[in-house]
């Protein structure tokens, strides 16, 4: 069954509510390797054994909003907050351009410090400076003349993960000024002005049941997107959800690989998530299908403040700086780093 299971998805790019628990409820190590295997073949077949990277730049770790599970909340009121200057940004891209990445990920809060034309004069600058490189931005919600002014300023793609696909779910998950509407309508407006836009959701949330991320599936197979980035939901001690349970690493691999069998050319990263919660995490990422990973190029003085969840790691394979640690593991289970953009194709 299993076979058969494996063979529909890969051929229809479709997957039934009734499929997607037989694959989560696999216990059988055998089975769980099989639907591993296919999904690191389906990768190959468009990436080969090549992995993407991308450097990581945490710039800003404040946010106007207060969702439940993230620990840069706005109401966290014992995490010390930071900004970088445009200097450190152009610092951090410097480091990562001469350590071989080209792409560039500006990662932060939605600050209101960082209006328009602050983010528009600093992807000008990375871009003069490095026109062989992706910018790519990760910065919430904002209006579509936001994201044209982003895009006509040389942005290249934009992450938003929609974090779940059920209205129900994501009213649990965010207060209740924020909509699962006008997420969606902001992931709309980047795909249409241009953007190589990214979705995702978390794995093991709050009251996440098998629905919701079927749920999930759908939004992701409609939707279309270049990226999807999913990780496990990890708790923060300075949030309402500090008592609740992770996600699994065994949930995880299986939906990276269903993930990769129902979208088999998506840019789809191994998560810092996945390397916190096991120390393999990357590596077996790769193995379940993933293809990209993103280094941190912030300074290290202020990489333990940008923290979303417990733990969170930011050193070892996880800094930039250790590229060639990471280079020699992922040699080590048959897969090559390269120096590209990694742009998504058709």
């Amino acid at each position: 069954m299993l076979e058969r299971i494996v063979d529909y998805i890969k051929k229809e790019n479709e997957i039934t509510v009734e499929q997607l628990k037989f694959l989560l409820e696999l216990k059988e190590k055998a089975d769980i390797d099989y639907l591993m295997k296919e999904a690191s073949e389906t990768s190959k077949k468009s990436f080969g054994n090549c992995i993407y990277i991308r450097g990581l730049i945490e710039f800003t770790n404040y946010c106007r909003n207060d969702c439940y599970y993230c620990g840069i909340r706005n109401s966290n009121c014992n995490i010390s907050r930071y900004r970088l200057t445009s200097e450190q940004i152009l610092n951090c891209c410097d480091t990562g351009y001469k350590l071989g990445f080209r792409t560039f990920v500006l990662q932060g809060g939605e600050d209101t410090f960082f209006n328009d034309y602050k983010i528009c004069s600093l992807i000008s600058c990375i871009k003069n400076e490095y026109p062989d490189c992706a910018v790519t931005l990760s910065v919430g919600e904002k209006t579509k003349e936001s994201y044209k002014a982003y895009f006509d300023s040389g942005a290249d793609r934009y992450l938003l993960r929609h974090e779940t696909a059920s209205q129900w779910h994501y009213s649990m998950l965010h207060p209740k000024y924020m909509s699962l509407e006008n997420r969606k309508r902001c992931l709309y407006d980047l795909k249409e002005i241009g953007y190589q836009t990214g979705c995702g959701f978390m794995v093991g949330s709050p009251y996440q049941t098998i629905d919701t991320i079927y749920e999930d599936l759908m939004f992701i197979l409609n939707f279309k997107p270049e990226m999807v980035g999913i990780g496990p939901f990890i708790p923060h001690k300075d949030t309402p959800f500090k008592n609740e349970k992770a996600g699994t690493l065994d949930m995880t691999l299986k939906l990276l690989a269903i993930i990769r069998l129902l979208c088999p050319k998506v840019l789809l990263p191994s998560t810092t998530a996945l390397g916190t919660i096991n120390s393999k995490g990357r590596e077996l990422g790769i193995l379940a299908g993933a293809n990209v990973v993103m280094p941190n190029l912030s300074p290290s003085d202020v990489r333990n403040k940008y923290s979303l969840y417990d733990n969170k790691i930011n050193t070892g394979c996880e800094a930039a700086e250790n590229i060639n640690d990471l280079k020699k593991r992922f040699e080590k289970i048959g897969y090559k780093i390269i120096i590209s953009r990694g742009d998504f194709t058709v």
